[in-house]
């Protein structure tokens, strides 16, 4: 009988699953011990060491090219070319992203279980097409400086290669490449100032991060062909916004650093407790719908605002241990509280079962 290769961890899970089934009389005996024999632990872990593998190959490929521009031989080579049109490197660059994003197509369709193999020649295809599009910027240059146009061709340009080639690693360089293009379209519209309609970097990638969010939650459904990029989106989109806000609670709206300096933290105090507000909201909203992404996001930032306030407000001002002390009692209330909507959860299960 063939089996299901498993870890140990899962194997045990798997276990006290089919136990309190067996317990409920959901399954009878004969069931739970079939289920439980169909399972055995994996004697190695060879997509784990595969991940490594290629993990490793793409930092010694680029290790390797870092090692190469300091060649001495490598470099009198470069100096040859110097005095070749960038239409050339462009070409040349747009041929070999072709290349890998054909092979890692063709590649999909034939083995479709290989996902590191199909994204390691995705990686060098988005690469090699960021260099085509740097090298394109240099030929059209024609000092008008709104280099953002680039960035919003790569946007579009990796948007329509990650939904042909279904490919979740290109659709996270789509959204890269889209913060990237906000950056720069902003800066050129304010005259390469840092702010823009009254706003510094923190505070629009803070609109930004909360606008791509929601673009996650409500648009993207909607659209049938972009549903497998939902949950990467949402991830990114909270991303930017919690670090847009976490900097934001240090840096306020303020673009001149000498200026910044001479604020006392607490006349931007407004921010931190915006940005902890929003980690705690995220942590109660995940624990309650069950989403870890929300959860453990809204959470890790939660203990980052907190040290941060730490450190702002109460570093010279308060006995370390008292401050962790505090810190300890805070997080057994909220240990409570968690571990009280779990009794009432098993209750409830418990309830339904009866």
């Amino acid at each position: 009988m063939k089996k299901l290769d498993v870890t140990k961890q899962e194997k045990e899970s798997l276990e006290e699953a089919i136990q309190f089934w067996e317990k409920e009389k959901i399954i009878d005996a004969s069931t739970a011990s079939a289920m439980v024999n169909s399972i055995d632990v994996k004697s190695f872990d060879w997509k784990r060491l595969a991940r490594y593998a290629f993990w490793v190959a793409l930092a010694s490929l680029v290790f390797a090219v870092f090692s190469l521009m300091t060649d001495t031989a490598f470099l009198k080579f470069v100096d040859t070319l110097y005095e070749a049109p960038n239409i050339l490197f462009c070409l040349f660059f747009a041929a070999l992203a072709v290349l890998f994003y054909t092979l890692g197509f063709r590649y999909k369709t034939k083995f479709p279980n290989k996902n590191l193999s199909i994204e390691t020649m995705m990686l060098i295809g988005v690469f090699a097409t960021a260099a085509c599009i740097g090298f394109l910027g240099k030929v059209l240059d024609k000092n008008s400086m709104h280099y953002s146009l680039l960035f919003l061709l790569s946007v579009l340009i990796y948007g329509y290669l990650a939904n042909r080639l279904k490919s979740k690693l290109i659709w996270v360089f789509m959204l890269i490449a889209l913060g990237i293009w906000f950056a720069t379209e902003t800066a050129y519209h304010s005259d390469w100032g840092f702010k823009f309609w009254g706003m510094n970097y923190p505070l629009r990638f803070t609109i930004f991060g909360l606008v791509l969010t929601l673009i996650a939650i409500y648009l993207q459904p909607r659209f049938k062909q972009l549903m497998e990029f939902q949950s990467l989106s949402y991830l990114i989109g909270l991303l930017y916004l919690m670090v847009s806000l976490w900097s934001l609670s240090i840096f306020g709206n303020y673009s001149d650093f000498y200026e910044w300096t001479l604020v006392r933290q607490y006349h931007i105090f407004y921010w931190g407790l915006l940005s902890t507000a929003v980690s705690a909201g995220l942590v109660i909203y995940g624990l309650k719908m069950k989403d870890n992404t929300t959860r453990e996001i809204g959470f890790v930032f939660f203990v980052l605002n907190v040290y941060t306030r730490y450190v702002e407000y109460l570093w010279d001002n308060i006995n370390r241990a008292i401050f962790f002390l505090i810190l300890a009692i805070s997080f057994w209330f909220v240990g409570r509280w968690a571990e009280k909507l779990w009794q009432k959860r098993e209750e409830g299960i418990d309830g339904q079962v009866h």
